[in-house]
């Protein structure tokens, strides 16, 4: 039998998505929680990684055991799993889809603060920031429609094939009265670190290290050289998308988030 899991989790207490010995991580707290449930070992695989206090408000996951269950499982792993680990739906599956192979598209938004906030600290980063250029920052976001190589905005650029995707949606949102912003980008693949890459380039330019010029140059030439990837504890994984499943996401958390920040 095979089993679809749509989930989400706080990212802040764990060291990335992927299981890695003697560390906490999401899926190894999923894994060991099914284990003690079904008595047996259990390997998840999931739509993707995330870096250690990188949240996902949607996530999707698959297992594969041999016989179905006949007692509730989501209720189970939710009295079970840590708060910040939520199940939502169990979809069984029939034809062992993929959740990382079949994903077709996937959407990250990272949120940035401007003034200290004791309630957003874990959700939003904190850039202290005066007099950001939002104008030159969201020309610099036009420019990922434009491009589809990005080898210079990549961690890590030679563990890939090649370093194209093909970027279908990005867009900077900003409330100045709340102090608040909102990056939003949707693609088919997403390199190491690309993400929040993204965001230490558009912070640059709305700085004025950087003009939209300079960043447009090394874009179109694949340039490498000093990079800081931005914080991680603004970056959500925040839709999966697949040909012959719609997931809505369902954290209320991260709808709040998006207030005053969506036109």
């Amino acid at each position: 039998m095979h089993y679809f899991f749509h989930i989400s989790f706080d990212g802040s207490r764990y060291k990335g998505w992927q299981y890695q010995p003697r560390l906490r991580t999401v899926q190894g707290t999923i894994e060991d929680t099914l284990k003690e449930i079904l008595k047996s070992e259990i390997r998840v695989e999931g739509c993707g990684r995330t870096d250690a206090g990188v949240h996902a408000s949607q996530y999707v996951m698959h297992i594969h055991v041999e016989e179905g269950f006949d007692f509730d499982l989501k209720f189970r792993l939710n009295k079970r799993l840590p708060d910040d680990i939520v199940i939502y739906d169990i979809l069984e599956m029939k034809n062992m889809e993929h959740v990382r192979f079949d994903a077709i598209w996937r959407t990250y938004d990272y949120f940035i603060h401007f003034e200290k906030n004791p309630f957003l600290r874990k959700y939003s980063s904190l850039y202290e920031f005066d007099n950001l250029d939002y104008a030159a920052m969201k020309k610099a976001t036009e420019l990922f429609l434009k491009y589809d190589d990005f080898k210079a905005i990549c961690k890590q650029p030679l563990l890939y094939n090649h370093t194209r995707c093909n970027v279908t949606h990005a867009k900077l949102y900003v409330d100045e009265k709340q102090g608040r912003l909102r990056f939003t980008i949707t693609a088919n693949r997403f390199l190491r670190g690309m993400v929040r890459l993204c965001v230490y380039f558009l912070l640059e330019v709305g700085r004025g290290k950087m003009s939209v010029e300079e960043f447009e140059d090394r874009l179109a030439n694949g340039k490498d050289g000093f990079i800081r990837p931005a914080f991680p504890n603004g970056l959500f994984l925040s839709r999966i998308e697949y040909p012959y499943l719609n997931l809505e996401n369902q954290s209320k958390l991260f709808r709040m988030l998006k207030i005053g920040l969506e036109s």
